[in-house]
């Protein structure tokens, strides 16, 4: 079950914004929203959703309570940007890692008609990588390193343009007015997705050493620490505290790394690796930058399209995060995923 009804889709909402409640209680809620439903169907809807693992109980009797699970809250449908639009602290999301919440996931995220989108789009894109020419291929290669380097840098706050960063890689002439760690990060960012090119066999699964290798790229000179990280961060604009123990750290990266070998299709893996790091944030900085190129390397390997991100507005993706940090929904992330897959498909030649 990775796809939720529409009348769960609302009874979630209730509890998102409630919390724990009596089948009285959600009743009484769904009235006040309009809902025209009895209390013996709002119960039976309940007792569905805890079998279906999407709400928990506790208690009996009339004590029984309800409250959102964990398969609840993963495939929550979530308006990101009216989520965000409220003041961190008066979210109704969660502040703690969720230690419970990466063995949680199925082996497949994605429903029938996702992945026949993300298969057919895959169709278009070996249709476009079929006879290329060696000339041609150097072109699309250079042209996806710059689009991506530009894109992951500006998601990051990098004021580099996209003509910039084609100077910049093409002819190394570097941005006037632009900081030497801004450049930086562009150029590491070539440095990694070319490495994965060159490599896609040591992506076939997220491991703790080619995540290590791949963040220690993208960290290149720019002041970062190497390593699982031994101190705190934080999340700008979040509520959400990651892990701070570098042994719980450790942990959670080789669960990761086994949700993501147990994952039936490599678009889960992708996308997982591109949730899962950025919630653990194993790093003293550049988390997402990583988790974008993992995301990469997972799809590379599976010779699938690799992601630009080029048309996604960053303050969506942003906001897309912050609502797996505090609510764990993937719903909004699986969005941006799928558009920016048939993005790629339609518009990249990369072998």
């Amino acid at each position: 079950m990775n796809k939720l009804t529409a009348k769960q889709q609302n009874i979630l909402q209730i509890f998102l914004a409630k919390g724990k409640m009596q089948s009285s209680q959600a009743h009484q809620e769904i009235i006040q929203i309009g809902g025209d439903i009895s209390l013996i169907t709002v119960k039976r809807s309940l007792s569905e959703m805890v079998k279906q693992g999407i709400l928990e109980v506790s208690g009996s009797g009339r004590s029984t309570s309800y409250n959102i699970g964990l398969r609840g809250r993963i495939f929550a449908d979530i308006n990101a940007k009216q989520y965000v639009s409220i003041e961190p602290d008066n979210r109704y999301g969660q502040s703690r890692y969720n230690f419970g919440l990466l063995k949680s996931f199925p082996d497949d995220i994605f429903t029938d008609e996702e992945l026949k989108k993300l298969n057919t789009s895959t169709d278009g894109y070996n249709h476009r990588i079929a006879n290329l020419s060696p000339t041609i291929q150097k072109k699309e290669l250079e042209r996806l390193v710059i689009e991506l380097s530009w894109k992951s840098s500006k998601i990051e706050g990098n004021t580099y343009t996209l003509l910039d960063t084609e100077k910049l890689i093409l002819e190394n002439k570097e941005a006037p007015g632009r900081s030497k760690a801004e450049t930086q990060m562009i150029l590491n960012h070539k440095d990694a997705f070319n490495y994965i090119h060159k490599y896609p066999l040591q992506f076939k699964t997220l491991t703790r050493k080619n995540l290590e290798e791949l963040h220690a790229l993208l960290a290149k000179d720019l002041n970062i620490n190497l390593g699982l990280r031994t101190k705190p961060v934080g999340v700008i604009g979040s509520i959400y505290q990651p892990l701070d123990n570098v042994y719980q750290i450790s942990e959670a990266v080789e669960e990761l790394s086994k949700v993501v070998s147990q994952s039936k299709t490599a678009y889960a893996e992708a996308l997982l690796a591109l949730l899962g790091i950025s919630y653990i944030q194993p790093f003293e900085d550049g988390n997402k930058r990583t988790a974008r190129l993992m995301a990469n390397g997972l799809l590379m390997s599976n010779f699938l399209a690799p992601l630009s991100y080029r048309s996604i507005d960053e303050e969506e993706y942003r906001s897309a995060l912050l609502v797996f940090y505090e609510i764990n929904s993937i719903i909004p992330m699986k969005k941006i995923f799928i558009e920016q897959y048939k993005f790629a498909s339609g518009n990249y030649a990369v072998k």
